[in-house]
């Protein structure tokens, strides 16, 4: 793990996401991205597992990535401070079955549900390290927005 800070999108892995969005961006035809599609692009590119049974450091970093992505969306607008391939996007939309995914994976993390070996890679790793305070809290943060917008979206 490549990591300066303990947010996801401080680490190589986070940045791999960001790499994939500027990709998957260049390629569509308006200014809305759907969350759903780009869920389902990535897995197809790898970033998520089959099944949620499929534990893996990489997947659990790509849906804090993810997250925190979309909560940077949600409080300012945009996908990413830098003039890049993001300022395209106007607006994401987020449908139910999108948020319960990230939801998933980040409650999953956060619940320590095990890998095959008994405990989450990702877990271990922050919680070995200096920042384990900081890293829990930010994912309960994202796991609290990820909530709040799916509550407000069945409204």
């Amino acid at each position: 793990m490549g990591a300066w800070g303990y947010k996801p999108l401080e680490s190589d892995e986070g940045l791999d996401v960001v790499d994939f969005l500027e990709d998957y961006i260049h390629t569509l035809q308006s200014n809305q991205m759907e969350l759903s599609e780009v869920i389902n692009a990535m897995k197809q590119e790898g970033f998520f597992g089959e099944s949620f049974d499929e534990v893996d450091f990489f997947f659990d970093i790509s849906a804090m990535a993810l997250a925190e992505l979309y909560v940077m969306y949600l409080d300012t607008g945009k996908l990413n401070d830098a003039e890049d391939e993001f300022e395209k996007i106007h607006s994401i939309n987020a449908d139910e079955d999108s948020l319960k995914f990230v939801l998933k994976y980040l409650t999953d993390i956060r619940d320590e549900v095990p890998d095959a070996d008994g405990i989450r890679e990702i877990v271990e790793l922050w919680r070995e390290s200096e920042c384990w305070i900081e890293w829990k809290s930010n994912l309960e943060f994202l796991i609290n927005r990820v909530e709040k917008k799916m509550i407000h979206s069945l409204k």
